[in-house]
């Protein structure tokens, strides 16, 4: 499956794509697949439960926050118009992530101090005492050279960490059995994420291209940590951040797998829970059928018409 998906990744021009714009694409309807919601991981439960509070308690507060909020809410309808997407897919997303993974902070403002925290240079990116500079400097890297766009650059650096060096010993270095943005992209602790949207700093690598050419920030440099922090933790920027992602994901699942899944802001939600669209893409084509939403992407779909009096 990983061969696949890189085959439908990085080619250059993907063959699925003209047959799909010629007979048409599968449209996604609105709603649920699932009559119950889909259980909760056990992560996100013992969060909840340490946190004090309960996942009604943190919807409320984010749905609250965005309701009385209506400058933030304006930026989302902008930032998503200029990506060609619902604003109701950045709404999903962001109350996804504040009702099962962080909890909101009472006002935007609070987004923004917490992101000046990060400011400066005093950390990098790395595993132990090799620098990224270091490790992507290693011969299994240098095919990924061959492509200029940040997407599928770190898409062929991600899969040569799966396939080469995560859960092995090389050259004398032992690497975890982990995610490559959990290894080496986290200076603070595994699996962190950041900001209003809480996306993952290799997330917005993947993604600067899209943000730069859009939204006109400046790209992303890996060996600038404080730059990518910035940019995932400032409420303004990560928002372009966030919905790229969501693009992203739409674009991979009508080029890869023939499908629109930009009617159902649950399974865009959902994918922006769980990432690798593309690869999500390439399976359910093999597989056939459509797309589910997981617990995140149901609640979604389950508030839509909540969610959507927001907008």
């Amino acid at each position: 499956m990983r061969r696949i998906f890189l085959a439908l990744v990085l080619a250059v021009a993907l063959p699925a794509a003209s047959s799909v714009f010629a007979t048409g694409l599968t449209v996604v309807p609105e709603g649920n697949r699932h009559a119950e919601q889909p259980k909760v991981p056990g992560a996100s439960v013992r969060r909840t439960r340490a946190g004090k509070t309960t996942f009604d308690e943190k919807y409320e507060k984010i749905r609250d926050l965005l309701a009385s909020d209506k400058k933030l809410v304006a930026k989302i309808r902008a930032t998503a118009a200029d990506y060609g997407i619902d604003a109701i897919h950045m709404i999903g997303a962001i109350v996804g992530e504040h009702t099962y993974n962080v909890d909101a902070y009472d006002r935007l403002q609070t987004y923004y101090v917490k992101a000046a925290a990060y400011a400066g240079d005093s950390f990098r990116f790395g595993y132990g005492d090799e620098s990224i500079k270091d490790f992507l400097a290693r011969s299994e890297f240098a095919k990924c050279d061959d492509f200029s766009d940040s997407y599928r650059l770190w898409t062929c650096r991600e899969s040569v960490w799966e396939r080469n060096f995560r859960g092995r010993t090389v050259s004398g270095a032992s690497y975890p059995d982990n995610r490559f943005s959990a290894v080496f992209f986290q200076p603070f602790y595994a699996g962190q994420t950041f900001g209003l949207g809480q996306v993952n700093p290799l997330t917005a690598l993947m993604l600067s291209d899209m943000v730069a050419k859009t939204s006109g920030y400046p790209k992303l440099d890996e060996n600038k940590a404080a730059n990518v922090y910035d940019a995932i933790m400032d409420p303004d920027k990560s928002l372009a951040y966030m919905a790229a992602n969501i693009r992203r994901a739409i674009d991979d699942y009508k080029t890869i797998a023939g499908i629109d899944i930009s009617r159902n802001p649950g399974v865009t939600a959902t994918l922006y829970n769980t990432g690798g669209s593309a690869e999500r893409a390439a399976a359910l084509k093999a597989r056939g059928g459509l797309p589910e939403e997981n617990y995140y992407g149901w609640l979604v779909n389950d508030k839509l018409a909540e969610l959507k009096s927001l907008l």
